[in-house]
């Protein structure tokens, strides 16, 4: 693993800060009637970020773009038990991780993140790495839909090797799986981690594409479906969707047991959550039902 100094940390600093801007600035113009509102941050323990969070827009219900970049003397136990030889070394790590709710049932909820990570100790080698990815999780899936938000993976993938997209697309279903409820949470997308191996410009530069690749992918979706009519019935249905992505990102989220486990802003790490939900009793959705649809495409699908 090639080395990492301070000129390619700021380097990647300086993109997050800019992805987040280009991000938050697209979305406030598909919503049309929403604006983002910042709230900037101090780490007792070192670091920072900014949070901005859109509510009660046009199109968006709640969604949130963070940016944050973190100091700690320890690495948290999240990252340690997968990786024990980071044990005792200091860390930085920083990263732009969104979810975006949408009023109607019918915008599917979308997530990304692209994150950098440094593990230190003295008179040893920087260990770094990137990762991230971004998925897809309609209450209601369209294929057309699907298979647009998977050629844009595919197509940000190729540059960077033939199985790229098919490595990154296996690995985000099997990340982004409920296993108490035995369904993926959504219809996947890309998910990465520890990427080093090829050093760091050519990691840096897949970060990129990934980080760039989630507007291409979700707008489009937005703007076909964002004046769909819907009633009551599939509003409730799509409260009821979220709660397995509650679900998820409270018990298996790995990135919401890091920000907890080192001292992160709850606010901005609980920002990814629903602000409506609900859970009903032994639900079953009428057979042959719209609502009952979903239940197909929670599973590895091979959408290209």
């Amino acid at each position: 693993m090639s080395q990492v100094d301070a000129a390619q940390i700021k380097q990647v600093k300086d993109f997050l800060l800019n992805l987040q801007d280009e991000i938050c600035q697209s979305l406030t113009l598909v919503d049309a009637g929403g604006q983002f509102v910042e709230d900037s941050w101090d780490r007792e323990e070192g670091g920072g970020g900014r949070s901005r969070v859109l509510k009660n827009g046009q199109v968006i219900e709640q969604g949130g773009v963070n940016f944050s970049h973190v100091f700690g003397n320890k690495m948290p136990a999240s990252a340690t038990a997968a990786r024990p030889e980071l044990a005792g070394r200091s860390f930085q790590a920083m990263g732009v991780s969104l979810v975006i709710h949408p009023h109607n049932p019918f915008v599917p909820t979308s997530h990304a993140n692209v994150r950098f990570f440094v593990a230190l100790k003295e008179g040893e080698a920087p260990i770094w790495w990137f990762g991230g990815g971004f998925d897809l999780t309609p209450s209601y899936v369209f294929e057309d839909d699907a298979k647009h938000w998977h050629q844009v993976a595919y197509d940000l993938c190729e540059p960077f090797g033939s199985g790229v997209y098919a490595k990154y697309k296996k690995w985000c279903d099997e990340y982004f799986f409920l296993k108490h409820r035995n369904e993926t949470r959504g219809i996947g997308g890309l998910f990465f981690d520890d990427l080093n191996q090829e050093g760091f410009d050519r990691s840096f530069d897949f970060m990129k594409a990934v980080g760039q690749g989630y507007l291409k992918a979700y707008v489009p979706i937005v703007e076909k479906r964002k004046n769909t009519p819907y009633t009551d019935k599939e509003r409730q249905f799509q409260l009821y969707r979220r709660g397995r992505y509650v679900e998820f990102n409270l018990v298996y989220d790995r990135g919401t047991l890091f920000g907890l486990q080192t001292g992160g802003r709850t606010e901005s790490i609980l920002m990814s959550l629903p602000p409506l939900t609900r859970w009903e009793y032994n639900y079953l959705a009428p057979k042959g039902s719209p609502e009952s649809n979903i239940q197909e495409y929670l599973k590895p699908i091979e959408w290209l």
